[in-house]
């Protein structure tokens, strides 16, 4: 029997992505659609009312509490977490779902391994977001020094069993919880898959929320942290 999967759909004022992603959600293979809104005023909360789909809205921002709040309000065991801007396929979260079904404890689409491709491959700016995830990825893994090799510590679009996110426990705010867990995943030797995905262009006026500087301090200091945190592996 395959466990019930939630997809977690996480927005930030994104009405353009979610009227074009929704109706291509593979829904056959999911039990819950849940939106996890930190202050939408541009129409994606009533979008989603107006289908019936089940709206948790943030009381404190940023996506490492959205993250913290899917999870407590879930109501399966199987979770995927989902960007409705356009650069995510869901075409992929069947694939996602079958990585955990196989026994992973978490499943990341990565934008660099092999038949991946990246919004920025195109882009060859030093400062660019390629550049910082293929760095910081690199620094993981040396020093992790970890079984497992991954290609993309830093893309949200991924599924974790919610035993896995509690053992993880993840406390980092904003886009760095998606690193924080690739990072204890490794250090705590957790059953870790990657697959390939095709990062589209964003849809409409949807753009980065990302400072890239100071993001990528933040994530250095992160890193930092966690490689110095005390752990006990399985």
């Amino acid at each position: 029997m395959t466990p019930a999967v939630t997809l977690v759909v996480l927005t930030l004022n994104e009405i353009d992505g979610v009227t074009d992603v929704f109706p291509k959600l593979p829904m056959h293979c999911l039990d819950e659609v849940l939106v996890v809104d930190g202050g939408s005023t541009d129409g994606t909360l009533e979008f989603f009312e107006a289908r019936g789909v089940r709206v948790i809205r943030q009381q404190r921002r940023g996506r490492g509490e959205a993250f913290r709040l899917a999870t407590r309000h879930a109501r399966n065991d199987f979770l995927v977490f989902f960007s409705p801007d356009g650069n995510e396929d869901p075409d992929d979260i069947p694939r996602l779902i079958e990585g955990l079904v196989a026994g992973y404890d978490m499943v990341i689409a990565s934008r660099f391994m092999r038949g991946a491709r990246s919004e920025d491959d195109d882009k060859f700016v030093l400062g660019s977001r390629r550049w910082g995830n293929l760095l910081f990825t690199w620094l993981v893994n040396v020093l992790c020094r970890a079984r497992t090799h991954i290609t993309d510590t830093i893309n949200g679009y991924r599924a974790i069993t919610r035993a896995a996110f509690t053992r993880l426990a993840p406390d980092a705010d904003g886009y760095a919880i998606e690193f924080q867990m690739s990072i204890r995943a490794l250090q705590l030797g957790l059953r870790v898959l990657e697959i390939p995905t095709r990062e589209s262009p964003r849809i409409g006026r949807g753009v980065s929320k990302l400072n890239a500087i100071p993001v990528g301090l933040k994530f250095l200091g992160l890193l930092v942290r966690e490689w110095a945190r005390p752990r006990v592996r399985r």
